[in-house]
């Protein structure tokens, strides 16, 4: 048998086929981005409610509590872009750059939603997204 015919035969059997995905552009892809979003935040709320405890038991200055509230929005982006790389497959920092720009933009739409304005995250508004998006992105290196 030929090179050729191999070929048929191993793609018949299923054997040396590439495998088929549906990759991150299909809406799996954004499924899967939208249940990322949503474990970050999750993830976001439990440690934010263990800061809480820690500042209550200790009583934090607000500048360490400024501090902790930033270390969190790159842990979390970090492992949304590290999952979000691991599923894209190629690309993956770009995936994890994706991932961290949107965590960011939730985020500032929460809060213009809760205080009317963007006040709480205003003062730093360009050096968050570039931690949230620059967190992203190196999870999905990495991944």
């Amino acid at each position: 048998m030929g090179k050729r015919g191999m070929a048929v035969a191993r793609s018949r059997k299923g054997e040396g086929a590439a495998p088929v995905s549906a990759g991150m552009g299909s809406s799996e892809g954004v499924i899967f981005m939208l249940k990322g979003l949503i474990i970050s935040y999750i993830l976001t709320a439990g440690l934010l409610l263990l800061l809480a405890l820690f500042l209550y038991r200790f009583s934090l200055q607000e500048k360490v509590v400024n501090i902790c509230i930033i270390l969190i929005y790159i842990v979390v982006t970090f492992f949304a872009g590290f999952a979000t790389g691991k599923r894209a497959g190629s690309r993956r920092f770009l995936w994890g750059l994706l991932m961290g720009i949107l965590y960011f933009g939730v985020l500032a739409l929460v809060s213009l939603a809760v205080n009317r304005n963007l006040q709480d995250i205003s003062t730093n508004f360009a050096t968050v997204f570039m931690l949230c998006a620059g967190s992203g992105m190196l999870g999905g290196m990495v991944s």
